[in-house]
């Protein structure tokens, strides 16, 4: 009875350390995706949703974090925000239907200029101006987002938990899912991932639109999806 009292004061200081220590991530991750939240919900809540996917990481990881937590973690703080942005269904149904019928035109488009459009062309061929053709991308790209980012937080969990061996496997998976990619789109990821900005910021940083960076994220997040699935 005694060593029970004692371990759960002493679980609980660990955790709010741990807490402590990766706080950052939260933050960052609700900055990255404030842009694509419309204002339904702010800042601070996003981080209080960011703060308890963090507290499941931690009990969840198993053991003291080491250092491939915070990667494991920023991808489930992001899907816990996304998760409940469409919770609230922060798209409206008509966004989300339009976000279909671009899917759906960019496609046939493709298929008839056999290359990619450029965004003239698609706005033309689907009647959308600037505004409303970013909207839709963005929508489609938020679940294209959340879907991948769950694949690989499930990945680095179970790689957590078996051997080195293991974990060294998972992220040569990681590496070779990134060769599927050209030099843009790995531009882009590697902006997202790793340097933790956001959709908008890449934009400015790669001198294209928010559209176009929508396209090509979503490009890369589904060749290295069908790569991690097949290995």
């Amino acid at each position: 009875m005694y060593a029970e009292s004692y371990e759960q004061p002493s679980q609980a200081v660990d955790e709010a350390r741990h807490l402590a220590t990766y706080a950052p991530l939260v933050k960052r991750a609700a900055r990255q995706l404030s842009s694509q939240a419309g204002g339904v919900f702010d800042r601070e809540d996003m981080e209080q949703i960011g703060l308890m996917a963090l507290l499941d990481c931690l009990r969840r990881y198993g053991g003291e974090p080491d250092e491939r937590f915070a990667g494991f973690a920023m991808l489930r703080i992001r899907g816990a925000i996304l998760d409940e942005l469409r919770r609230l269904d922060w798209r409206p149904r008509a966004v989300r239907q339009e976000a279909h019928r671009v899917r759906d035109g960019l496609r046939e488009l493709r298929r008839k200029l056999r290359r990619e459009p450029t965004e003239a062309e698609a706005m033309a061929l689907l009647g959308l101006d600037a505004d409303a053709y970013r909207e839709a991308l963005l929508a489609e790209n938020a679940e294209a987002m959340a879907s991948f980012d769950e694949l690989v937080a499930g990945g680095m969990e179970l790689a957590a938990e078996g051997s080195p061996e293991a974990r060294l496997e998972r992220q040569s998976e990681l590496a070779r899912a990134l060769t599927a990619l050209n030099e843009r789109e790995q531009q882009v990821i590697q902006l997202y991932y790793e340097f933790e900005l956001s959709l908008k910021e890449i934009a400015a940083v790669l001198e294209l639109t928010e559209a176009r960076i929508c396209q090509i994220n979503k490009s890369a997040l589904k060749k290295m999806q069908a790569c991690l699935m097949a290995a």
